[in-house]
């Protein structure tokens, strides 16, 4: 007799995906948190839903360039720089809401097999001691390096087109503000999960 199939497990992949992901709050969340939750996630779906844009120009520029080298002999300039720069800004301006569908890379090995409490003990504890503590410090950073590339108008030296750098460290820039908005929805998350033993809008 064959043995039934079993059920596909992605708890791997996606293991945040329960975390207030219908965007229905339990009843007896105060407001304040419940509406913090589900606009924060709602941002950060905007911003990915429009980052994902990029693809297309990258894939333009990426196909245009392979094209012109091998069947016109004709390489340009400007493609490695552009492809780089696009790859970096979708990379960047879309890790928030990579980090509100949970799929950054963590030791869910260990993780996924612990109680809904203590995932979200541990991961409101890392988020306040180490994530926000870092990325604090790394924005405090960025904002000079986009400062002085701006004021000294750098350029990329790999080329000769020798494109300005401002506008994909402005990205950088961008980036680390989105993930420290979407910190706070997740911080939220796991307080509720660490005292109440479920996340936001699981079984709701």
């Amino acid at each position: 007799m064959a043995e039934e199939p079993t059920k596909l497990d992605i708890s791997d992949e996606m293991i945040a995906e329960r975390r207030g992901g219908s965007g229905k709050m339990p009843n007896e969340m105060p407001s304040w948190m419940a509406s913090s939750i589900i606009n924060i996630d709602k941002f950060s779906k905007w911003i990915g839903n429009g980052v994902c844009w990029i693809l297309m120009p990258l894939i333009f520029a990426m196909t245009y360039e392979v094209l012109a080298r091998k069947l016109f002999h004709a390489p340009t300039i400007w493609a490695y720089d552009i492809s780089r720069f696009l790859y970096g800004a979708l990379f960047m301006l879309g890790a928030g809401y990579a980090l509100s569908k949970g799929v950054h890379i963590r030791a869910d090995f260990l993780y996924r097999n612990f109680k809904t409490k203590n995932q979200g003990i541990i991961d409101f504890w890392l988020y306040l001691l180490f994530y926000f503590p870092g990325l604090i410090v790394f924005l405090y950073m960025t904002i000079g390096y986009v400062g002085e590339s701006i004021q000294r108008g750098e350029r990329g030296m790999d080329t000769t087109w020798m494109p300005y750098m401002w506008p994909i460290k402005t990205c950088l820039l961008v980036g680390i503000v989105f993930l420290l908005i979407q910190g706070i929805s997740e911080l939220l998350k796991s307080y509720w999960a660490a005292t109440r033993g479920k996340w936001p809008g699981e079984d709701e």
